[in-house]
């Protein structure tokens, strides 16, 4: 701390510093991601909320960024992106593009990735354009995939109608003549 000896100040050249993560990744959310998962759609600028586990709340949620739920909720969730985690719980409809469930929703789920993690308890009908079902999640409901946006036909050139073919006349019976026969005598 205190030293007898002075040195110079020497100037150093300054490195510049690598910039601090801004907000450390909750504990249940994986720091890095795992090979061959699907990478989590962040928008920059926009943080995550958190219902912490010893909440509950009763209404309706919507907005267009990320929520976490470890506490309970009592109606319809629709967020961007959305986790409910292991102590966490839904009694109600939840719609969000990116949807991880390791807790306990009673409701229908409509986003489009859907992920049930082996601690998640899902009672309803899920619409998904990908689903991922880990072993030992519970899921009782339909599975309707969701609707995409189909690439548009290629337009079909009009089938030229067919030239109606002449139709024979109708056959008229043949007359033949009538000839009397007489027996000679």
């Amino acid at each position: 701390m205190f030293n007898k000896i002075s040195k110079p100040a020497t100037p150093t050249p300054s490195s510049p510093r690598p910039a601090a993560p801004a907000i450390p990744p909750l504990p249940d959310m994986p720091a890095a991601p795992r090979p061959g998962a699907a990478p989590a759609a962040t928008t920059p600028g926009r943080g995550l909320s958190t219902l912490s586990s010893d909440l509950a709340f009763e209404g309706n949620i919507t907005g267009a960024g990320d929520l976490q739920i470890d506490g309970q909720i009592k109606g319809d969730v629709r967020v961007g992106r959305l986790i409910v985690g292991e102590t966490g719980a839904v009694e109600g409809n939840v719609q969000a593009d990116y949807i991880e469930v390791r807790g306990r929703i009673v409701g229908g789920v409509q986003g489009k990735q859907v992920k049930l993690v082996a601690t998640a308890y899902v009672e309803g009908d899920i619409t998904a354009e990908q689903l991922s079902i880990d072993v030992g999640a519970f899921f009782q409901g339909r599975v309707a995939q969701g609707q995409r946006q189909a690439p548009a036909p290629a337009p079909v050139a009009p089938v030229a109608p067919v030239a109606p073919q002449p139709t024979p006349a109708p056959a008229t019976e043949a007359k033949a003549d009538v000839v009397a026969l007489k027996p000679n005598a």
